[in-house]
């Protein structure tokens, strides 16, 4: 046996046909450049708007100030008096949570716009996407 026994699992359903294999990490490294023109290139399906966990953050809201929908992208000057409304959406919900962050991304220029909603004060946080990114994640910002 060689060292590398271990580096494939086949992996087989209740009748013994084969439905796919786990490969290690070093093996991966090795076979990509040869697999890869076998690979969807497609672009992945943007995940859905966490609507909900925004639902929730206004129906919890304690801060002494109104709900804000306001939302304005510092790099393209890209902005929205509700984000909730626009059609076509100028911007996209990415993330919220009861702690008050709520993150968004510019349907113009892909940069995310973050806000952090504290007892006194909001602060906002324009972050550029890069364009080049790492096949491993899924989006790098500045």
């Amino acid at each position: 046996m060689s060292n590398h026994d271990n580096d494939l699992t086949e992996l087989f359903d209740k009748k013994g046909n084969l439905i796919g294999a786990l490969i290690t990490a070093e093996l991966w490294t090795k076979v990509k450049p040869h697999v890869s023109q076998f690979l969807s290139k497609a672009e992945p399906e943007e995940r859905p708007e966490p609507t909900r966990a925004w639902r929730q953050l206004k129906e919890y809201w304690d801060f002494p100030y109104p709900i804000d929908t306001d939302v304005t992208c510092e790099l393209c000057e890209n902005t929205t008096e509700n984000w909730e409304i626009d059609d076509p959406r100028k911007f996209r919900l990415v993330s919220a949570n009861l702690g008050g962050l709520v993150s968004f991304k510019c349907s113009k220029c892909q940069a995310r716009i973050t806000k952090r909603h504290f007892k006194d004060k909001i602060t906002t946080q324009c972050t550029a996407f890069i364009d080049e990114k790492d096949n491993n994640y899924e989006a790098k910002y500045k």
